[in-house]
């Protein structure tokens, strides 16, 4: 009797895991011949049931039926007694953020680090020419005094081969983690660097930040991947981390 229960489930999960893997294939499939140009990154089963998220290569979500014959552009939303409305979309979003900056290598991030215990970490797109991330670059002491560390992603807004790009690429070819911050706070301060050339991330930071979502620097990713666009003073960002 055991054995046969245990066939049946066993049975049963092949059976979840076939039709999972032919609603992916049939959404991709409707999809490239709808627009080969459509980029899909991946396709896994919603919160809502019989549909499926399609992450694209850009970071946007859509949402389709099983079979791949219709889809949707929006937030899915979940009511909740208590929470009200819970946006599912925007929580997806979140992890796949919390995800890709797992991937990062952690000698490509620029750390300021906390003084004392580490209450909260920051992301932080940046450019270096952005008037708000200079004022939000003055306030990294008050942060790091509250517990908070920064870790600075680079997002310069003008794209490749812009002065900015070119003094990001500057900034990250430093030969040490302290070398690299002594840049960056002399160019956040004003100053000019002398340029150099290296193996850099800047490119993969910049695609990495649009797929995210980031539109605008400075641009904050907490822990649990949420967003916050545009600058905050240190007291403000405090009381949004609970730390106030």
């Amino acid at each position: 009797m055991k054995k046969s229960m245990l066939t049946l489930v066993l049975l049963l999960l092949a059976g979840f895991s076939w039709a999972e893997d032919s609603a992916e294939q049939q959404i991709r499939a409707q999809l490239q011949e709808a627009d080969a140009r459509i980029p899909v990154d991946s396709i896994s089963p919603a919160e809502l049931d019989g549909f499926y998220e399609v992450t694209l290569d850009s970071g946007e979500l859509l949402y389709a039926t099983a079979d791949g014959q219709h889809f949707f552009i929006g937030h899915l939303f979940r009511a909740d007694a208590e929470a009200g409305l819970i946006n599912l979309t925007e929580l997806a979003q979140n992890r796949q953020r919390v995800t890709a900056l797992k991937q990062v290598p952690e000698a490509e991030f620029i750390t300021y680090p906390a003084q004392g215990e580490t209450k909260a970490s920051l992301v932080v797109y940046t450019d270096v020419d952005c008037t708000y991330c200079r004022r939000l670059h003055a306030e990294i002491p008050e942060l790091n005094k509250l517990g908070i560390e920064i870790r600075y992603l680079a997002f310069p807004r003008q794209g490749p081969n812009s002065a900015t790009y070119n003094t990001m690429v500057s900034i990250w070819c430093g030969q040490t983690p302290a070398e690299r911050n002594r840049l960056m706070d002399q160019v956040k301060g004003g100053k000019t660097i002398e340029n150099q050339s290296c193996d850099n991330p800047i490119r993969e930071h910049l695609q990495l930040g649009q797929a995210m979502g980031v539109r605008g620097t400075p641009a904050l990713v907490l822990e649990d991947g949420s967003l916050i666009p545009g600058y905050q003073p240190a007291k403000q960002l405090a009381q949004a981390l609970g730390l106030r």
